[in-house]
Parts: structure tokens; C-alpha cells; sequence
């Protein structure tokens, strides 16, 4: 049998050093299957249950791994269903090619059964789409897909039709006017600053009084190099929800997370502080960054498109965030004044003790903030954390203490439901000997989770250690959009909408052959995530929570007070509730033995 086509695109992508495919079949990549399998075990084929989690797989699998992920649908409905994890990906700068399949070429353009426009469609997803209409593209094509994916950290879709697959490959076109010869060399952008802007960025921090650091994906790999700056420049970093893994949490400069889900010790830091440095991040939120001109501002990032954009920095600097402090480090002065570095220890001490006050206040049955607050000293510290979207990412971001070692991701700017559970099976398959932590909703469960427990099922034995847990919070209600309709619009919960239907998580589990775990009283928490770290095989561990404990922002503006209390006043389904412990976690003091848990 002679090569073709599809054979030459898996031999091709295999040049480029891919060794595993996230997808799920279909007849419109019946010839690319076909040769998947002729391919044998040069491949690790991880078959999802839907399209949608295989991007959103390959996406988690470049977060975490920092190679190109890549994903693979049929034609049609297929190709469509890719598109949330794809955007995942694009709106997070990760490297991702998808490969996806067509009609046939000689029924495009008829109106066919299944027949998508598919350029169009991935056009805006994608810094590269291109069907291949002949043969003797194939090599040039996916050569340029890998080389823009990895170089831009950028999605890519390869179409190929049906029949496409089939034909005999053409590995060297004819050498002739209109072909191309490309190669699988790897490339990576290396943009480097000039000497004078780091001189410049150097004297702007030096004559900072009261420097503040903000932290985010860009800056995972240069811990070291950050924690050097913060002690020479006695200054506090705050870090983005993607770049929560940068720095231990056990540093007392350290504030946390920034934002709506961030900490009170973050936004203190940034109204009074006098300069800003902004490393590897796009953070979206500029209220919560410094007043417009209060501060002066360096940002490092590597492409020069996301500088500038969120606070007007004057000096930009491109380059490898961990390469370009190394070389800021020996410019810069040690501030002998230590008062704002005291200051910011003081804030952030004060602020874990009143997370762990919050965290204690009783609930009906459990407070979601207390199952965080006691995983996080159970961690292992090769622990990797998947979050998902919704209010359980509050507890997520302000209660788990990050210990240096570790690896954390979510869905990003995106902030899609249900990436939780195929972020954690895409890490676990990436690091088989790593414990895997997915932190989802119910709604998220409901949504996708479930269904991908299967694929848990499916290959969970050939994981060297068989840690990974899948924390499910109960609490029947798609709770951060309940929260976010009081408290930024001023309505009333929509039952209709918003609640969500019983499911029994924990047997679900123990039917798939897991072990499964149900908690509805507070004091078996800590036992519970003994047992879940303890078991030989995966867990869905399901809490019982109240949905009436409030993600209560660091710092709560007067219209969102307002637009609270119309909710409120407009006779909120749950409003006894919501009142009560509103005021525990308002009038929380650390120490004290208050009068709101009566």
C-alpha cells in the first residue's frame, strides 16, 4: 500500500516531536484514523467523549507542559465543537493545532450534508488556517501550522477533506514555479531588550518608593529571579489567576491573587503603591490596578502586542521574563528603608488570618472556604491544581496556599465552565506520577464532568500514581452567576435558571469503578481528604456547600453595595440566607467570638 496523505501528516507531525492527540473519530477523518492506527504506539491517543474537551485538553496540555498541543475532529459538527477549547487556548497564548476534517473536495460549494465553511469558521480562532486541496501542500502546511503555533503560542487549524486523505502522498514536490520545500527545524522567538531600556527600567524602579510587583503566566519560570527583585527593592507581589504558581504563598511578601477573586493585602498594595512592574501578564481588570497616573510602570512581556495595554507604562521591555530580570537584578539598588515591605508582610498576615476566620464560620451544612482552607495544607507538594469557572474559584484563588513545586492552570481570560475535569486528565497524562487535583461545580459537572469520568475510566490504570481527585462542591446553584446577577445588576436569583438539579456524584463514581466520597458535615473535611489521598484508585470527593456564603470581593464599591441590597429588597429566593452569612463573613474578626453564627 502506497503512503498517503494522511500517513504523510501524522509521519510530518511526529517530525515536529508530538506524541500525543486529544479527539474523537468521525467518517470525515475516517482517512487520518486509519493512519492513526497504522502509526502504532508512535502515538498516545487519548479519546475524549466529546470535541470540545479534546481542545480544551491540548490547550491544559500546553499550559502545562509548555509543548504544542494537539487535537483532532471530524467534519462538520465535529470541527465545531472544538472551538470553545480552542479559544481557550487563543485567548491564552497557548501553542495549539488542531486538525480536523472535511467533506469531500468535489462536494464543496453544493450545499452538502455536513459541509461548513470551515476557513471561515476558524478563521478568527486561528493565526493560521489552511485547507489542503493537494497533496504536494501537506508538508508545507503542517510544517507552518507547528512552526507558527509554537513561535506566536497561537492556535493553528490544519482542514484536510475527505478524499484529500486518501490520495498518494507527495513527501518532495516537483521542483518547479509555485511548490515550496519546508522543514520540521524548531523555532522559538527569543526577543532580547535593549541595554538602555534596561538601564532605563532599572532607574524608574530604583526611584520608586513603594514598588508593587504584579505576577502572571509569563512568569511561572522566574520565581528565583522575582523573589531576588522583591527582596532588593523591599517591594510585595501580587500574582494574576494564571500565574498563581509563580510564587510560594508561604512568603510573607506574597499577597495573592489580584481581582475580583483576589485578596484584600493585593488591593491595598496597589491604591499606594508609587511604581508598578507588571511580569508575563495580560490582567484584564485595570480598577484593580493603581489610578491612572498614580504610579509609573515597567511591564515585561515577550510579545510586544500585550504591553501598555491594561496601564501606561513608560518603559516596555521584551524578552523572557526570567532572562530579562536576570539581567535587571545587578542595576538595581537595595532600598535600606524596609517600611512599605513591613507594611505589605503586615497586610498579608493580617489577610490569611481572616481567610482562616471566614473559613471557619458555620454554614448549612458545610462553608465551601473551609474545604479549601484544609486541603491546602494536605497538598503534596508536586500537587498539580486544575480549576474550573464559578464560585468555588474564589476559594480556589484566596484559600490554597501555593507551595513552591507545584502546578496550577484554569481557563483563563476565556473563563469557560467545564475546563476543569480535561485540564486535570490532560496534566495527569503529561505527569502520570504527579497527584492531579480537579476543582469543579456542580453546573461544571453537570455540564461536561460526568461524561469525562468515562475517559478517567478509560485510562486511568496506566497512571503510575493513581492520585487524582475530582472535588465536586454541591450546592445545587450556578452560584457565581447567582452572585454576579445580585451584585452587579441588582436582581434576584432565577430559580428556573439557576439551580441545578440533584445528581449523586459520589455513587456516580463508585459506579465507574472510583472511589467515591460524600461530605455534608464540616467536621469530616480534613478526614475526607485523607481518605481521597490515601485511595489507590481515582476519587470524587462531593462536598455538600452553601450556596448562601458570599465571594465577597477585596474591596466592595459603593454600587455594588447598592445593587446587593436592591437584590434584596427585590425578594431574593434565598435572602435569609445570603443575609446571614453575609454579615458572618462581613463582621468576621480573627480571634473573636462574634454574635453572627447564633
Amino acid at each position: 500500500m502506497s503512503k498517503t496523505v494522511a500517513d504523510f501528516i501524522w509521519e510530518r507531525i511526529s517530525a515536529w516531536g508530538i506524541k500525543r492527540i486529544f479527539g474523537f473519530p468521525g467518517d470525515g477523518i475516517n482517512g487520518l484514523m486509519g493512519s492513526l492506527d497504522r502509526a502504532g504506539d508512535q502515538f498516545d491517543y487519548i479519546r475524549v467523549r466529546h470535541e470540545e474537551m479534546s481542545a480544551f485538553m491540548a490547550s491544559g496540555h500546553a499550559k502545562f507542559t509548555g509543548e504544542v498541543g494537539v487535537c483532532i475532529a471530524t467534519s462538520g459538527p465535529g470541527a465545531l465543537h472544538l472551538l470553545a477549547g480552542l479559544y481557550d487556548a487563543r485567548m491564552d497564548h497557548m501553542p495549539v493545532v488542531a486538525l480536523v476534517g472535511q467533506q469531500s473536495s468535489s462536494a464543496l460549494g453544493s450545499a452538502y450534508q455536513q459541509e461548513v465553511d470551515l476557513t471561515t469558521v476558524f478563521h478568527d480562532v486561528s493565526n493560521y488556517v489552511q485547507a489542503i486541496t493537494n497533496p504536494a501542500q501537506v508538508r508545507h502546511v503542517v510544517d507552518r501550522a507547528f512552526r507558527i503555533a509554537k513561535a506566536e503560542r497561537a492556535v493553528c487549524t490544519i482542514i484536510v477533506p475527505s478524499d484529500i486523505q486518501l490520495k498518494e502522498a507527495v513527501e518532495s514536490p516537483p521542483r518547479k514555479h509555485g511548490n515550496n520545500y519546508s522543514s520540521a527545524a524548531q523555532t522559538n522567538a527569543h526577543p532580547l531588550p535593549r541595554d538602555q531600556d534596561i538601564e532605563a527600567a532599572a532607574q524608574l524602579l530604583n526611584e520608586g518608593e513603594r514598588v508593587a510587583v504584579l505576577a502572571g503566566a509569563g512568569a511561572l519560570h522566574a520565581t528565583d529571579e522575582i523573589i531576588e527583585l522583591c527582596d532588593r527593592l523591599g517591594c510585595g507581589v501580587a500574582k494574576a489567576l494564571l500565574g498563581k504558581a509563580a510564587l510560594p504563598d508561604d512568603l510573607p511578601f506574597v499577597t495573592g491573587c489580584i481581582g475580583l477573586l483576589g485578596t484584600r493585602a493585593s488591593w491595598e498594595m496597589m491604591n499606594e503603591c508609587d511604581t508598578l512592574l507588571m511580569i508575563g501578564t495580560t490582567f484584564p481588570y485595570s480598577e484593580f490596578l493603581p489610578k491612572d497616573g498614580q504610579a509609573r510602570a515597567v511591564q515585561i512581556d515577550l510579545d510586544p502586542r500585550n504591553v501598555g495595554i491594561r496601564y501606561p507604562t513608560e518603559i516596555n521591555l521584551i524578552g523572557d521574563s526570567a532572562e530579562t530580570l536576570s539581567r535587571l537584578l545587578p542595576l538595581l539598588k537595595r532600598k535600606e528603608d524596609r517600611s512599605w515591605r513591613e507594611k505589605i508582610e503586615q497586610a498579608v498576615a493580617d489577610w490569611w488570618e481572616d481567610v482562616e476566620t471566614k473559613a471557619m464560620k458555620d454554614a448549612d451544612p458545610i462553608n465551601p472556604q473551609r474545604v479549601y482552607s484544609e486541603l491546602s495544607p494536605k497538598l503534596p507538594a508536586n500537587s498539580i491544581l486544575c480549576g474550573d469557572s464559578g464560585s468555588h474559584t474564589n476559594w480556589y484563588a484566596r484559600n490554597i496556599k501555593m507551595q513552591r513545586g507545584m502546578m496550577a492552570s484554569l481557563s483563563g481570560k476565556l473563563a469557560s465552565m467545564g475546563s476543569g475535569v480535561p485540564y486535570a486528565i490532560a496534566a495527569k497524562m503529561a505527569y502520570p506520577d504527579r497527584p492531579v487535583i480537579a476543582m469543579v461545580g456542580d453546573g461544571a459537572m453537570q455540564m461536561n464532568g460526568n461524561s469525562e469520568l468515562v475517559t478517567v475510566k478509560q485510562y486511568w490504570q496506566r497512571w503510575e500514581n493513581p492520585t487524582f481527585i475530582v472535588v465536586v462542591l454541591n450546592n445545587h446553584d450556578l452560584n457565581q452567576v447567582t452572585w454576579e446577577q445580585r451584585v452587579l445588576v441588582g436582581d434576584p436569583k432565577f430559580p428556573a435558571a439557576q439551580n441545578v438539579t440533584e445528581f449523586p456524584y459520589a455513587r456516580y463514581a463508585e459506579l465507574l469503578g472510583f472511589t467515591g466520597i460524600r461530605v455534608d458535615h464540616p467536621d469530616d473535611i480534613a478526614g475526607a481528604w485523607d481518605a481521597a489521598f490515601a485511595a489507590e484508585r481515582p476519587v470524587v470527593l462531593e462536598f455538600i456547600t452553601d450556596p448562601d456564603v458570599p465571594p465577597l470581593p477585596p474591596h466592595i464599591t459603593l454600587k455594588q453595595a447598592l445593587t446587593y441590597m436592591e437584590a434584596l429588597v427585590h425578594m431574593d429566593p434565598d435572602q435569609g440566607g445570603i443575609i446571614k452569612q453575609t454579615a458572618k463573613q462581613f463582621f468576621a474578626k480573627p480571634g473573636s467570638d462574634d454574635q453572627t453564627d447564633k
